[in-house]
């Protein structure tokens, strides 16, 4: 919580907790007398891998994806726009947003856990990571005889160190971009071959630095090759061959506009500036303000990033249900024959499903006191409608994630449908988007925990209280720090913080509250709005599967059987900030070994690729700590030398990198909006 208030953020990842536990656990078992106490052993045996499978399961679930997504809208509300309802509204608001989607994944685990289908990939190397610390057999593979815990050490402590080069020391090894280094200056070359805001085109498509490779997606090591190439043709298709065609076209005035940022702009080539359609006292859209300053203008990457999140969002409908209809009727039904694990499984009491619908319950009041007991502006209708939408996709986003390991986020489309439904309601918009969006987000994340329970036979009941019981205390902690945090710290989200403790995650959620929640997608998206092609992208969305399943019906073996739409058309979701210099990476490394080094070398994938996986995102995960604790708070600068000043370029000034300049005063656009 603390962390993610500073610029730049940081997020604690389960892996730095996990590995953290091991030793913690192993001094526990040795220097803890086996007392009890109201009948519980405190040291009931040696530290053992269900004990650290449940650890990390908690932290999981209480901080695995940094600060709660509800504190955001806290943070927004209470320093940007200068509301406060205190601890009581607080805590509610994180208690219910958190533990909806507790609910309904455990609800769903019978069609997204139980399946032997439902692999879960990203589950393989926590798996991994556990079984090396505590079993670690050893069985030679292609020639290397190396165990996978001594593999996964020399990983780690190789990834430790060498971050502290791209990360500090050397960061052109960071933003590899080599070309824009010849010509710094030139705009084409900075926009078509940039690493920072620009198209990464070959071949200075060369990552150098893990964090580039894997931090916005995550790790390549972990989805199928069928997944990462869909990802490819992606970035061939939309970003190397559409984006620029658009660009340099001049569609959406783009050659006033940076090719890749995921910033909103003026009419003047500035940022835009939300206080000037706001009116200060009652915090409503001031339509004559707006009508004279200018209307909302986003780069190529960000306006087409939005059309690849309506298509996705159908195509996930679409593919889900003539894909993978019937399987869900057949488990819904109890049909499919269990697996290894589920036979496994049955030895111990299943959690009644009444359990979780006693969670749903309490905290669907409790989500009805928060957005009613407090002028919120958000009618109940407006709850129920973001619950029915989390719960209608929560089925076909948990298979594709649990399948590919590629998440479909439904931040955009609560976006859009609360602008329209409750136009010039903010704190109603984050709350709706909250509701749709991450309730859903968090049942996907249960889920995924379940099932890595269900590798490692964590009794059910067991999992079900550590889940329960960590998502609320670690919320508890997170409103607590938060309003510490208020009283402690000096001047805390101003622009000019000393510390650097600006809040960049609750700026970002307030001006979007603004930009979708005053604005409104009708003066976006609308017929006759400059962005109004892009609601055609639903449609593409919507028949690209049935093309897909049309072509296989008639022939089964068509290499059309790899092409995943819903990964297609999400897949990319993180440009921008994310650029396709970091997703082309991402995806040589992920061909790299998940098709030809698997194919090729078969045993010793199967032994070393998930302890490399983990390896690298521990080790960067440490060092990246370290930088931070021990010298962004500090405020020590990296060194100035020619390997961190070259990156100096267009491409690392995005506001710059752009075609046409305008004069001071000038203005571009249409004449009227």
């Amino acid at each position: 919580m603390l962390f993610s208030f500073h610029s730049p953020s940081f997020v604690v990842t389960t892996f730095v907790t996990s590995i953290l536990a091991w030793p913690i656990g192993r001094f526990w078992a040795w220097v803890v007398p086996d007392v009890k106490i109201f009948g519980v052993s405190l040291n009931p045996g040696p530290f053992n891998i269900k004990e650290h499978t449940i650890i990390t399961i908690m932290a999981n679930v209480s901080f695995g994806g940094g600060a709660a997504y509800a504190t955001d809208i806290l943070l927004a509300q209470n320093r940007f726009y200068n509301s406060d309802f205190g601890w009581g509204f607080d805590l509610l608001a994180i208690w219910s947003t958190q533990c909806i989607g507790f609910a309904l994944g455990g609800v769903a685990r019978r069609v997204v856990v139980y399946p032997a289908g439902a692999i879960w990939p990203s589950n393989l190397v926590t798996a991994t990571f556990l079984t090396n610390m505590h079993i670690n057999e050893n069985h030679p593979a292609n020639g290397w005889k190396i165990s996978r815990l001594m593999f996964f050490c020399v990983v780690f402590t190789c990834s430790f160190v060498w971050y502290w080069f791209p990360g500090f020391i050397f960061q052109a090894l960071s933003y590899f971009s080599w070309i824009t280094w010849i010509k710094p200056n030139n705009v084409i070359i900075n926009q078509i071959f940039g690493s920072s805001s620009g198209l990464g085109m070959f071949p200075n498509n060369i990552a150098l630095d893990w964090n580039q490779i894997a931090g916005y997606i995550g790790s390549p090591l972990i989805p199928p090759a069928g997944t990462i190439a869909t990802i490819f043709l992606s970035i061939v298709v939309i970003f190397w061959v559409i984006v620029p065609a658009l660009h340099y076209s001049n569609v959406w005035y783009a050659q006033y506009l940076p090719i890749s940022s995921s910033g909103s702009y003026d009419r003047f080539q500035q940022s835009y500036n939300v206080s000037r359609i706001i009116d200060p006292k009652t915090l409503t859209f001031d339509l004559k303000a707006y009508q004279n300053y200018s209307p909302l203008f986003l780069s190529t990457t960000f306006a087409i990033s939005y059309g690849l999140s309506f298509a996705s969002i159908l195509a996930t409908l679409s593919h889900t249900a003539l894909f993978h209809g019937r399987e869900i009727w057949q488990q819904i039904k109890l049909k499919e024959k269990p697996d290894v694990h589920m036979r496994l499984m049955k030895k111990y009491k299943e959690v009644p499903d009444w359990w979780f619908m006693i969670v749903f319950l309490v905290f669907f009041g409790l989500s009805i006191a928060t957005v009613r007991a407090w002028p919120t502006e958000m009618p109940i209708w407006c709850l129920i409608v973001a619950l029915l939408i989390a719960i209608v996709f929560l089925l076909p986003v948990a298979i594709i994630f649990a399948r590919t390991n590629i998440a479909v986020g439904l931040n955009v489309v609560t976006e859009f449908i609360i602008g329209y439904m409750l136009p010039g309601k903010p704190l109603a918009m984050m709350f709706f988007k909250t509701f749709g969006y991450i309730t859903n987000n968090q049942a996907v994340t249960f889920a995924q925990d379940m099932k890595l329970g269900h590798y490692m036979k964590i009794a059910p009941r067991i999992l079900f209280w550590a889940q329960l019981v960590a998502t609320i205390w670690g919320s508890l902690v997170q409103i607590a720090v938060l309003r510490w945090s208020y009283g402690n710290i000096d001047n805390l989200c101003a622009a000019d913080n000393a510390q650097h403790y600006t809040c960049p995650n609750g700026r970002v959620f307030f001006n979007a509250s603004i930009i979708w929640g005053v604005i409104g997608p009708q003066r976006q998206f609308s017929q006759g709005q400059i962005y109004y092609g892009l609601l055609f992208f639903f449609i593409i969305g919507l028949f690209t599967p049935v093309i897909n399943w049309l072509v296989l019906k008639k022939w089964p073996n068509s290499p059309i059987k790899y092409l995943h739409w819903p990964v297609f058309f999400s897949g990319t979701g993180y440009i921008p900030p994310a650029t396709p210099y970091n997703y082309t990476s991402f995806c040589a490394v992920g061909l790299t070994f998940g098709w030809w080094i698997k194919k090729k070398w078969f045993h010793w994938w199967t032994k070393y690729n998930y302890s490399l996986s983990a390896g690298l995102d521990i080790g960067l995960a440490w060092c990246t700590l370290f930088i931070f604790l021990c010298l962004s708070l500090t405020n020590t600068n990296a060194p100035s030398w020619w390997g961190n000043n070259v990156i100096n370029t267009l491409d690392f000034n995005v506001d710059t990198n752009v075609r046409v300049i305008l004069p001071e005063g000038q203005a571009f656009g249409p004449t009227s909006w």
